[in-house]
């Protein structure tokens, strides 16, 4: 059976039946096993030796959240991230992921930097992270992610996207054409619908959904190999 392309209210309602008294996760737990399987990806596809130096961009919600862990294990495999937040959550769980980051000695530029101190990361980077929007992003683009995704673009850099492309619709995909377009995407839980297109490497990432919940929603997820956090879809893949 092919794997399942979630909507925006089928992923919302797996998220919290994974957080309620069925699931019994904490947020703290999906965004460090989000997180990880993130970092995993990026270094997959984009080496340390080759690509060392990340710029991790962070949004207000949880895909930043989840960009913030990548950026600390990121820098546990031997990588130099940054991280970009044009800007940060309120929420005490970003602080101290925030936090843990300072800790670990990871740049961090402010919310108040200028848009040409992110000009001047993007050309001291090797390659992106993009953690700002997720799966509840509705267009358009606000400042200040607009001028963020413009010099993102204008980067040429490759790029790795977080469950689902900064500036798509996650049931319509990029149809507004303001969205990024990255070379790698890493699905976390299942794949979005709006993403049933995309033509890049794309991995899934989250192995933490139960059986039971794979088989109620049908989700239909690959195998996850050996001890791996990831595993790549195959570019024949269908709904």
């Amino acid at each position: 059976m092919s794997i399942r392309f979630l909507t925006a209210q089928l992923a919302q309602q797996i998220d919290e039946e994974l957080m309620n008294a069925v699931g019994a996760f904490s947020l703290d737990q999906l965004m460090e096993l989000a997180g990880l399987a993130c970092a995993q990806a990026l270094s997959t596809v984009y080496s340390k030796e080759r690509y060392p130096k990340v710029l991790v961009c962070c949004g207000p919600g949880n895909q930043g959240g989840d960009g913030l862990v990548a950026a600390r294990h990121l820098g546990m495999f031997g990588y130099k991230p940054t991280v970009y937040m044009p800007k940060p959550g309120s929420k005490d769980i970003y602080q101290r992921l925030q936090k843990q980051c300072i800790n670990m000695d990871i740049p961090i530029i402010p919310p108040s930097a200028s848009i040409e101190e992110l000009a001047h990361a993007l050309r001291s980077s090797n390659v992106i992270l993009d953690a700002i929007f997720g799966f509840s992003f509705k267009p358009p683009v606000r400042a200040p992610f607009d001028d963020a995704l413009e010099f993102i673009s204008a980067s040429r850099l490759p790029i790795v996207s977080v469950d689902i492309p900064s500036g798509w619709d996650v049931e319509f995909g990029n149809a507004e054409g303001v969205g990024l377009n990255p070379d790698v995407l890493i699905s976390l839980t299942a794949p979005k619908l709006g993403v049933q297109h995309f033509k890049g490497r794309h991995f899934l990432g989250g192995r933490f959904v139960p059986k039971a919940m794979q088989e109620k929603f049908k989700l239909n997820l690959p195998e996850y190999p050996g001890c791996d956090q990831i595993v790549e879809l195959p570019r024949n893949y269908r709904m």
